[in-house]
């Protein structure tokens, strides 16, 4: 399939728009996370055999 010069970069222009708005989504995604995770208590780090952390 052959497309000309104003289809590639109409194909173009919406891929860059997907790309901006998946990135915005990401962005608020790893905001979601961190509250996530800044909400989940503290778990205490594993102790190997001597006491010292693992």
């Amino acid at each position: 399939m052959q497309l000309t010069t104003e289809e590639l970069v109409g194909e173009f222009q919406d891929a860059v728009m997907e790309l901006y708005f998946a990135r915005k989504r990401i962005a608020l995604l790893e905001a979601e996370v961190a509250e996530l995770r800044a909400r989940l208590p503290r778990v205490p780090e594993a102790e190997d055999e001597s006491g010292r952390p693992a």
